[in-house]
């Protein structure tokens, strides 16, 4: 089976690890600021809050940012289920935008004309989580003026997106949101195992976040609300959680941004050759706009399906049956069962409906090969019947 997506270990990344195994610390050590400094420093932010997914970490930015009962977070349809669940998680209502139908991310000029609504209806969300879909960077700039208008704070859900760049600067810079949230899952650009981290500019949202990652617990005499009583000292300060990541998942992940940018270009030469060996079969390319440098964690082509005397769950099969690891990215999420009880239905986000029945993502990894690509593509053609 060819994977669609895999990681990339080395003899480097197993000693990073070891080296943890052999020291006194497992959980919280230095091996954790280490890793939020070096992804920091590479994207250019002040602060990083590395945590055990980036569920958590999006869970932990909406409560940073104040969402609770009563309030709106907008986000895709096209998504993985988590960037709309973080909201629920604080209390909070979920509404979703429909996307763009070229770069499948969220659309600004649909997300302009929901807010102008909103705005009369007095229902205007205060968080929007803008996801860069398969690595591309959303319109971050129109999205941006948009939250200065109508006042809402942006996340960027950029768990596809590390390495990538938007109008030159890489992402999680800060420059158009207030936090911007990596993954670091195993199929990701970079792997911790599991993990997530949060990056933003703002002290008060680092230290919040902080916080609440860990039990809602400081150590910080500044902090509290009465004197220590002693070196031992701690004081709860609020609710928060268990959502710490070990020194063995940060040192992994510490040696592991050490090839970010080589990932990232292999990532590309082969979005490259797809694009190339896929122009005469009856599918569509993603489309790249000229303000992104994608991170390329997905390849989803959409297949051309009044061309062809197939069904998108046939080729599927097809594949999978050739040894093709072929998945699909997303189900949209206001089609899931768990969302009906919010009055959602299907036929509400058309683009992204559209997108969904014709969606298929194909095997993309740095340690896939020449022979492995053309195998894809042979068995593609073979499954579309040309």
């Amino acid at each position: 089976m060819i994977p669609y997506g895999k990681q990339d270990i080395r003899q480097s990344d197993i000693d990073a690890v070891v080296e943890v195994l052999k020291s006194d610390f497992l959980t919280q050590g230095p091996a954790v600021p280490r890793f939020e400094q070096a992804v920091a420093s590479h994207v250019g932010a002040k602060h990083a809050i590395a945590v055990n997914s980036a569920t958590s970490a999006l869970h932990i930015a909406c409560l940073a940012l104040g969402l609770k009962a009563g309030d709106w977070l907008w986000t895709s349809p096209v998504t993985f289920v988590a960037s709309a669940n973080c909201g629920l998680y604080c209390g909070a209502n979920i509404d979703f935008v429909d996307i763009d139908p070229v770069s499948y991310n969220l659309c600004p000029k649909a997300l302009e004309k929901k807010l102008a609504v909103a705005e009369q209806q007095n229902r205007l969300p205060k968080v929007v989580v803008a996801v860069h879909l398969c690595g591309q960077p959303c319109d971050m700039a129109a999205i941006h003026s948009l939250s200065k208008r109508y006042g809402f704070a942006v996340i960027e859900d950029a768990s596809h997106a590390i390495g990538g760049k938007y109008r030159g600067e890489f992402i999680g810079n800060g420059r158009y949101s207030d936090i911007t949230v990596f993954s670091f899952h195993p199929v990701k650009i970079v792997t911790t195992a599991e993990g997530g981290l949060a990056l933003t500019q703002n002290s008060d949202l680092a230290r919040q976040m902080d916080q609440l990652r860990s039990h809602g617990i400081t150590r910080d005499p500044a902090l509290m609300s009465r004197e220590s009583d002693g070196p031992w000292y701690y004081q709860q300060t609020g609710l928060g959680y268990n959502y710490r990541m070990t020194d063995l998942q940060a040192a992994l992940g510490a040696s592991q941004m050490t090839r970010l940018d080589k990932y990232v270009s292999r990532r590309h030469e082969l979005a490259d050759e797809y694009d190339r060996l896929l122009a005469n079969l009856p599918v569509k390319t993603p489309v790249q706009h000229p303000d992104g440098y994608s991170g390329r964690h997905l390849y989803v082509i959409r297949l051309r399906l009044d061309d062809i005397n197939r069904t998108r769950r046939e080729v599927f099969e097809s594949l999978r049956a050739k040894g093709i690891g072929v998945n699909v990215h997303y189900i949209p999420v206001h089609t899931q069962p768990f969302y009906a009880q919010f009055g959602f239905q299907e036929g509400q986000y058309p683009n992204a409906e559209n997108y969904y029945s014709e969606a298929i993502s194909l095997p993309l990894f740095p340690g896939m090969s020449a022979d492995d690509q053309r195998e894809v593509v042979a068995a593609l053609a073979e499954a579309l019947g040309v």
